[in-house]
């Protein structure tokens, strides 16, 4: 125990700096960053959702070069194919078939607009992320660890696209939300892209220290109370769920699974080790709940037109959890 205790004393200082590393290229978005780091440290995988030209690609690019994991991007279109992700066997000068590995055999893949590709090549990534193995022509592929996927969505522009089935969906842990810039952080960003200045980057982490990370986040102690919290409010969101609560059976038409509690224990001890604290509390599972749950609920029509967000509901339902006995 007090080997990990200084263990995660330890983390605090190298999240610091894997922060710092990454705010001399990504100006400002701390909550994004912050919560990718989370689900990598989590074995975990995120969906952004954000306009074009918010640096999704950048960020992604930026967080594997700090942590010193190889990057793969995937730009998914309409005529992509399963084989173009995870490769293909083709004949070698021999007359042997040899398999050719895709993109997907990186650390961190980046899939982007994921749901412009129709849903058989979606389900071929989606097989990695869940099993973190591929299998071509009978045979098995294992992924790279540690291996992560950080797929991008645009969610104004709608036609032509194949949008990922709440099953799906729940494979992501965090569903992150990459807003617009303030003023002032406009600003910065404009100076810094404009001129001929490239920030160097140094690595923090190294493939062998997150999975070490990995595996003191798993070991961090958590209270029969906080897991309790955790559940409580995973099954609130459901409205079949006699104890709910009323306005959750007015507006959500689905609820979340047993994996939205899972990761909201998982992400709560990493909200709680990054910040140097040796087991989290309540406060840290709501620190998670939002980006957990944001894409397991699914709205009503009565929602809709009452114009209430994934957002409005979540506090209620995280703040009517916290009340319960």
């Amino acid at each position: 125990m007090s080997q990990d205790i200084q263990a995660i004393d330890h983390l605090v200082v190298q999240y610091k700096k894997l922060r710092d590393e990454i705010s001399k290229v990504i100006v400002g978005q701390e909550e994004v960053v912050d919560q990718v780091v989370l689900s990598i440290f989590c074995k975990g995988h995120s969906l952004l959702v954000g306009v074009p030209g918010l640096a999704k690609t950048l960020l992604v690019n930026t967080i594997s070069e700090v942590l010193g994991l190889s990057f793969s991007r995937i730009q998914f279109t309409p005529d992509l194919m399963p084989s173009d992700i995870i490769g293909a066997e083709v004949l070698d000068e021999s007359r042997h078939f040899k398999f050719i590995r895709g993109p997907i055999f990186a650390n961190i893949v980046l899939a982007d607009e994921i749901n412009r590709t129709p849903p058989k090549t979606q389900s071929a990534l989606l097989e990695a992320m869940q099993e973190r193995s591929v299998t071509s022509s009978g045979q098995t592929f294992k992924m790279e660890s540690p291996f992560f996927v950080l797929a991008t969505q645009n969610p104004i522009e709608q036609e032509g696209t194949y949008p990922l089935p709440e099953a799906q969906l729940d494979r992501f842990m965090f569903n992150i939300h990459v807003d617009y810039p303030s003023f002032a952080e406009e600003v910065q960003i404009v100076k810094g892209t404009t001129g001929d200045d490239k920030p160097e980057l140094k690595h923090v982490l190294n493939a062998q220290q997150i999975m070490d990370i990995q595996s003191l986040i798993r070991r961090v102690p958590v209270s029969d109370q906080v897991t309790e919290y955790a559940v409580r409010i995973a099954s609130n969101t459901r409205p079949n769920n006699p104890d709910a609560p009323a306005f959750v059976k007015d507006y959500l038409g689905w609820g979340a699974g047993p994996r939205a509690s899972q990761y909201l224990v998982l992400g709560a001890k990493a909200y709680a080790a990054t910040r140097g604290k040796y087991a989290p509390d309540r406060e840290d599972v709501r620190a998670v709940a939002e980006p957990i749950l944001r894409h397991r609920i699914v709205k009503n029509y009565k929602a809709e037109a009452e114009g209430l967000t994934e957002a409005d509901i979540i506090k209620k339902i995280v703040d009517f959890s916290g009340e319960m006995k």
